[in-house]
C-alpha cells in the first residue's frame, strides 16, 4: 500500500438507483459522469488535479490539495443543482436524477490492488449513506442534498467564505453501524432528524433523593435541601395535608383525624370532681343496686357504712361504633 495522501473529498450518489431497469441505469451513470465533469470544469478543476473511483451508482472524486477547498465547496453548492437541472429538463419523467452528496477531507491510501483506502474515506462514505441524509432529500422539493463532513466546517464552512452560505448549514448527528457521526446539513433538517440535529437537548428534571441517612431530604424539584448534617439552613417544610375525619389503617399505627365523635361525651374540668362521673349514655335505665335520688343532699357521699354494689351499667357492653360509648 502507498503512502497515505490528504485529498479533498467529493462523493455523489444516485437515489434510488436500484429501482430502475439495467436500461435506464445504464442512462443514469452517464448522466452521473456529465453533471459531475461540468461541476468540476465550472470550478476551474482539470482532470489531472483529480483522480475518480466509479461505485456502480455513485461517483468519488479525490481532488488535488492544491485545489482551493472553498473553490470545490461553491461548485457543489452552486453548479452542482444547476447542471442536474439542466439535464433533468431534457429527459422523460422515468429518467429524472436526485443526488446525495458530500464534501469531506482527510487522508487516503492506494493499495495493492489500486483501490482506495482510509478511515477518512469510510467516515466520508458513510455519512452518504446515512438515513438522515437519505431523508433530507427526500422531503426537499430540490434534486440535492449536500452535507460537509466535520472538518469542512470547522476549517471552511464556519468562516463565511464568498458564496459558501454557512448560516444555512445545520449540524447534525447521522447514525451508522460504528456510532454517531457529526457532520453539517445545507438546507433544512428532515423531521426525522430533528431529535439528532438538537445534540445536548435539555433534559428532564433530576430525579429527587429519597431520604436517607445522610441527612437530606426531597427538595424541589431537580435538587434537594439540607437537612440536619447538611451545610446550610434548611428550608421550612411544605405543609403536610392532614387526613379527613375518621379513623385511618395505613399500615402502622392508626390514624386520628378530624372531630370524630363516638356516642355521648362528658367533659371534666377542673382539678376535682365531686359527685358520679357518668361513663354511659344520659337517661338510660337507673343502675342496678342504686335508687334515685341516693345521692346525699350537696353532693356528698353516702355513709360509708353503706357501701355501694354497683353492677355493671347495661351500656358498658356495647361496642363502640354503634352511637354509643365504649368502656373507657
Amino acid at each position: 500500500m502507498n503512502d497515505p495522501v490528504n485529498r479533498t473529498m467529493l462523493l455523489v450518489d444516485i437515489e434510488k438507483f436500484s429501482d430502475r431497469d439495467d436500461v435506464e441505469q445504464a442512462f443514469l451513470r452517464r448522466m452521473l459522469y456529465d453533471v459531475v465533469d461540468r461541476t468540476m470544469e465550472r470550478a476551474g478543476i482539470d482532470e489531472t488535479l483529480r483522480l475518480r473511483a466509479d461505485q456502480g451508482d455513485s461517483v468519488m472524486e479525490f481532488i488535488d490539495p492544491n485545489v482551493s477547498v472553498p473553490q470545490v465547496l461553491r461548485s457543489v453548492i452552486s453548479e452542482l443543482p444547476a447542471q442536474l437541472k439542466a439535464v433533468n429538463r431534457m429527459t422523460s419523467s422515468a429518467a429524472q436524477m436526485r443526488l446525495r452528496a458530500v464534501v469531506a477531507s482527510g487522508f487516503i491510501a492506494l493499495d495493492e490492488r489500486g483501490i482506495w483506502v482510509g478511515s477518512d474515506l469510510n467516515h466520508a462514505c458513510r455519512l452518504l449513506d446515512a438515513d438522515l441524509l437519505r431523508a433530507a432529500l427526500r422531503e426537499r422539493p430540490g434534486d440535492v442534498a449536500l452535507c460537509v463532513s466535520q472538518s469542512v466546517w470547522t476549517g471552511i464552512v464556519r468562516h463565511h467564505h464568498l458564496g459558501i452560505p454557512a448560516e444555512e448549514f445545520h449540524e447534525v448527528t447521522l447514525a451508522s453501524k460504528n456510532g454517531p457521526l457529526p457532520a453539517w446539513l445545507l438546507g433544512p433538517v428532515p423531521a426525522s432528524g430533528q431529535a439528532a440535529a438538537a445534540p445536548g437537548a435539555a433534559a428532564g428534571p433530576t430525579p429527587t433523593p429519597v431520604p436517607d441517612a445522610s441527612g437530606e431530604r426531597p427538595g424541589p424539584a431537580g435538587g434537594t435541601e439540607a437537612g440536619p448534617s447538611g451545610g446550610g439552613p434548611a428550608s421550612p417544610p411544605a405543609p403536610v395535608a392532614q387526613p379527613s375525619a375518621g379513623i385511618h389503617f395505613t399500615g402502622g399505627a392508626p390514624v386520628f383525624g378530624g372531630g370524630l365523635v363516638m356516642g355521648n361525651q362528658h367533659g371534666v374540668s377542673g382539678g376535682r370532681v365531686d359527685g358520679d362521673v357518668v361513663m354511659g349514655s344520659v337517661g338510660g335505665p337507673p343502675r342496678p343496686g342504686r335508687t334515685p335520688g341516693a345521692h346525699a343532699p350537696g353532693g356528698h357521699a353516702p355513709d360509708a357504712g353503706t357501701p355501694e354494689q354497683d353492677a355493671p351499667s347495661p351500656d358498658a357492653s356495647q361496642t363502640p361504633g354503634t352511637g354509643e360509648a365504649g368502656p373507657r
